[in-house]
């Protein structure tokens, strides 16, 4: 018969420590927005858009849109920023409303919550082809100086298409809970699921379509 071997303390003390290893890895490794929220399998399905926005699961998966970057610092880092984090941002328009972070981070979390019940999909998803369907992709500038002025057609950079899809969409979820009874998280929900849709009730989608309509008329 063999003898019995005798347990090595240092062997033993070890264990507990690689199991730690092991569980903290775990932790690290899902990270999901409000804890609820997977990042894993959003898409963007847009090519030209890939590189402006933020949604990828090893870079830029956050807990809480609210990472205190400085993304104003140099130019085109903002492009670095999760999406859903400039969409929180994007709320804090107009004097009474700046800084009021929070606010917008819990406005976002019920729009969360409220785009889920409605479509049951991933409201990361549904942000994202938002964002894709609602900015304009030809622009009008103004040429000439001095009273002649004319508009000239132009493409508009994918940073800017991004830039403007988050600032209608917002600005068409203000403008709609004005006497009315719909909170700020419900119209900013509803004006999701009509922009990924692409449906004309949309405001992004009107005034994108109106921008587009005005720069074909000025080729």
């Amino acid at each position: 018969e063999k003898p019995e071997e005798i347990p090595d303390p240092l062997r033993l003390r070890q264990k507990p420590l690689q199991q730690k290893e092991e569980t903290m890895e775990i932790i690290q490794a899902e990270v999901k927005l409000f804890n609820r929220w997977s990042f894993d399998d959003v898409q963007v399905g847009d090519l030209s858009l890939a590189d402006y926005i933020a949604v990828s699961a090893d870079k830029h998966a956050i807990f809480v849109p609210h990472t205190t970057g400085r993304y104003s610092v140099k130019r085109f880092r903002k492009a670095q920023c999760p999406i859903i984090e400039r969409l929180t941002n994007s709320l804090m328009m107009h004097g009474r409303n700046n800084g009021k972070k929070l606010m917008a981070v819990r406005i976002i979390r019920h729009v969360m919550e409220i785009v889920h019940l409605l479509t049951d999909q991933n409201p990361i998803q549904i942000i994202v082809d938002a964002i894709i369907l609602s900015g304009p992709r030809e622009d009008a500038t103004r040429i000439g100086s001095a009273g002649v002025v004319r508009r000239q057609a132009v493409d508009i950079s994918p940073l800017r298409h991004v830039n403007q899809a988050i600032y209608l969409i917002t600005t068409g979820a203000r403008e709609s809970p004005f006497r009315n009874i719909k909170t700020i998280a419900e119209c900013l929900a509803d004006e999701l699921i009509n922009t990924a849709k692409g449906s004309s009730n949309s405001y992004a989608i009107k005034k994108k379509d109106e921008i587009e309509r005005v720069a074909k008329a000025n080729r």
